[in-house]
């Protein structure tokens, strides 16, 4: 875990050398450092900016292209899409456009043959996914999921080393791609904020500044996070709000400002790409010119309810199937997903509404019918065709919401954000359909009494909208950016007030059934150290968390060997200092990453030997220290080496470099009051002491495992494990028996879910490169 109050510390050091360097320099270069000090962070986030707007409109282009693959290609220039290869042809309302060859004619067959149709599209569907996934298990196992997760956790300061790297940024493009296109129930737009923080981090670490301040790079990673919603949108104050309400608990003015300045230019590059031709951002964006109705609002709440209904079942339920999959799938990720997509596309060909992709799809639904220029997709519009409209969308509905339990959560790139909004979108248009029916047949009723004659009443695309946004609420738990996103959509502000009216009752069906969304459930699924904003009341004091068994540095006594034994035989990140073991005054903290640096530093400049003496002597000048100790070793020769300070070739002192202020509480404290202090402040650890003695510490793990132990009974995790847990291992031993030879391959090969669900204590134990080397 990142020590966010040190890292601050150490972050404001920096800023004060950097002036004081060069504040009394007249020099243009001097004014260049200090210029380019108070810009640098801007013009990493419009690089950062833009390189995600050009990236998503890149993944767009050829995401639409490979979804038209799987119906035919263009004859006139194979890298065209159907709608730019029939760019001037109605093609959905004639018999084709000459240009655009189907499977069926490509094998002399005739045009449009049912079934050679169905063949091709489910083999290029099932072959798609299987690319997709043998890419993430072989080159990036982290390109797996959607990656909301574990950036909500990286932002709150856990480190996970290779998850924002470049490798997975590009497996993870090239695999989303196909995942998308092979017509699985996944979207591409959680995916969008993993690559958007990958972007951040490769470009920010070709600075220097970004390499040593984690404060700075929770700013680039919350900016890309919402610059990745608002690409995957078209909605660029919604992702600003997004980042807000879902993904970061630290949130200043200078936060919101960055994550405003670079979801504009993303947006603003994906707008000068125009992807579609059609000028719009996305291609489910609509605008409506009619007014709602007062009794409309009863429909409004329906929808809200099936919204929360939804996504307390989609949570349930894919929980379930994540344990099953950890359990007995963890080792066939390849084969999992081909026979994913194999079902999927061999029941979404047949229906009309499954069978094109789900942003096409939502485009559709959410049309009115009146509008000129609107396209009668598959007689949508005609009255005539409502019991079989009403029959093919309740079946969408059905079926992609048992894909989406199903899918989410498999080893390829995948998101839940538009399958769950495809799947309101067309529980809402059938909701729409049955209203406007039997408002046409029963116009007199009393609901309708304030319906026009001379014009439509209902519009069934406003309710496929609804049903869009309670679906996305239902399974996200988050309301003001879904709203503000849908504003955005439509560009309207007629709908604001129904809205949020159906995210409210979507809100509050959903948290009857259990709080925080399906990214806060796979957090604990993972079992990832991360405090949750939920308000919890355990009425006892930090003294039944800490940890009383302490491994302690004394301020003297201590040799050289005593140190290095202790970092050898110990995983702990830092030790607290004390006076003797017996009276256990407390003088202060220091890290490990400290020690070793300071160790390794001292056998360089001192060659110190084992049994030289080692101290921790409290210095009244430590940030003069701490400012002098980032000499650059390789400006060093033998003869000309900087002296640490209190280092002597008989005594060495630690003294001036550890924590004399570390962050202490009474171990009489509430927890609660612990809790915050961790989710505001962000230190690594509290330690307890008692008139000056320390009595113990406690971590972010502490609690957790507390809480975890207090709410065992109600965990869902816990109990998916104890009504399914037994059948798992039943089919876990089954499989691994028969199958002994291919699961030794793949273990040769490497742990792939060990790498891609690492423990916490993973993790955290991993070697991190010291806060002080190269800050000054």
């Amino acid at each position: 875990m990142v020590d966010w109050v040190k890292d601050a510390i150490l972050e404001r050091y920096r800023q004060a050398a950097v002036q004081n360097q060069n504040g009394n320099d007249n020099s243009w270069r001097a004014w260049w450092h200090l210029t380019f000090e108070t810009f640098e962070s801007w013009i990493v986030v419009l690089l950062v900016g833009a390189a995600i707007g050009l990236m998503s409109a890149l993944i767009a282009i050829i995401t639409d292209w490979l979804s038209d693959i799987k119906l035919g290609y263009c004859s006139n220039g194979w890298w065209l899409n159907q709608k730019f290869c029939c760019w001037e042809i109605d093609y959905s309302e004639s018999n084709g456009c000459e240009d655009w060859t189907t499977w069926s004619e490509f094998t002399y067959l005739g045009p449009n043959v049912y079934i050679i149709q169905w063949f091709f599209y489910v083999l290029l569907a099932t072959l798609f996914a299987t690319v997709s996934a043998y890419l993430v298990k072989n080159y990036a196992p982290y390109a797996a999921g959607s990656g909301i997760s574990e950036i909500k956790c990286i932002i709150a300061g856990f480190v996970m080393k290779g998850f924002l790297g470049g490798w997975t940024l590009i497996m993870k493009s090239i695999g989303l791609t196909m995942a998308v296109a092979s017509n699985l129930s996944i979207g591409k737009e959680g995916p969008s904020v993993h690559m958007a923080c990958c972007v951040g981090n490769v470009i920010s670490r070709c600075f220097k500044k970004f390499k040593t301040s984690k404060a700075e790079m929770r700013e680039i990673f919350t900016a890309s996070s919402a610059a990745g919603v608002a690409v995957a949108f078209g909605s660029p104050i919604g992702g600003v709000l997004f980042a807000l309400e879902e993904m970061s608990t630290h949130f200043p003015n200078r936060t919101m400002w960055k994550s405003f300045f670079c979801a504009m230019i993303a947006t603003i590059v994906l707008q000068f790409m125009n992807p579609f031709r059609t000028g719009k951002l996305v291609m489910f964006q609509v605008s409506y010119d009619r007014d709602w109705h007062f009794f409309e609002y009863l429909f409004v709440l329906f929808i809200g309810l099936f919204g929360g209904l939804y996504g307390a079942l989609v949570i349930k339920y894919n929980l379930i199937a994540a344990q099953f999959r950890k359990t007995v799938l963890k080792n066939y990720p390849i084969m999992e997903a081909a026979i994913l997509a194999f079902a999927t596309a061999l029941i979404a060909y047949p229906n009309i509404f499954l069978r094109i992709d789900m942003t096409e799809i939502m485009g559709v639904l959410f049309r009115e019918c009146e509008s000129s220029g609107t396209e009668n997709y598959h007689g949508l519009c005609d009255k005539s065709e409502i019991g079989k409209i009403i029959f093919l969308l309740f079946m969408a509905t059905v079926f992609r919401c048992i894909g989406t339990i199903m899918s989410y959560g498999a080893r390829v790139p995948c998101g839940i954000f538009v399958p769950s909004m495809a799947i309101g979108a067309t529980f809402g248009r059938m909701v729409g359909i049955l209203v406007k029916s039997w408002q046409e047949s029963n116009p007199d009723f009393f609901l309708f009494s304030s319906c026009r004659p001379d014009m439509p009443c209902i519009t069934p695309g406003t309710y496929a909208f609804l049903g869009a946004a309670a679906a996305l609420c239902g399974v996200m738990r988050i309301t003001v950016s879904v709203v503000v996103i849908m504003f955005e959509l439509t560009g309207q502000i007629t709908y604001i007030l129904p809205t949020m009216i159906a995210l409210m009752i979507t809100r509050a069906v959903g948290n009857w059934f259990g709080s925080g969304g399906i990214a806060d459930r796979y957090i604990r699924l993972n079992g990832y150290p991360i405090l949750e904003n939920d308000e919890k009341v355990f009425n006892v004091p930090v003294s039944h968390v800490m940890q009383e068994n302490m491994t302690v540095m004394t301020a003297t006594g201590m040799t050289f060997h005593d140190i290095e034994t202790i970092l050898e035989n110990t995983e702990f990140q830092g030790f607290p200092v004390v006076d003797d073991l017996r009276s256990m005054i407390l003088f202060g903290y220091i890290g490990r990453s400290e020690l070793r640096y300071l160790i390794e530093k001292a056998r360089i400049n001192k060659k110190a030997q084992d049994k030289t003496i080692c101290r921790f002597t409290p210095d009244r000048d430590e940030p003069e220290i701490l400012t002098n100790l980032g000499e650059e070793e390789e400006e060093l020769d033998e003869n000309d080496r900087s002296e640490l300070r209190g280092f002597s070739s008989d005594i060495l002192d630690f003294g001036a470099y550890m924590d004399q202020t570390p962050i202490t509480v009474h171990p009489k404290l509430y927890l609660e009051t612990v809790m915050d202090i961790f989710k505001q402040l962000g230190p690594r650890v509290v330690l307890l002491e008692e008139r000056g003695r320390l009595k113990g510490l406690v971590t972010v793990k502490d609690v957790l495992k507390y809480t975890a132990r207090m709410e065992s009974a109600d965990s869902p995790t816990v109990q998916y494990t104890r009504e399914c847990g037994g059948l798992f291992d039943k089919l876990s031993y089954w499989m691994n028996k028969n199958n002994e030879q291919t699961s030794n391959r793949i273990s040769q090969r490497g742990p792939y879910t060990r790498l891609h669900n690492r423990s916490s204590v993973d993790v955290v134990n991993t070697v991190e490169s010291h806060e002080l080397n190269g800050r000054f």
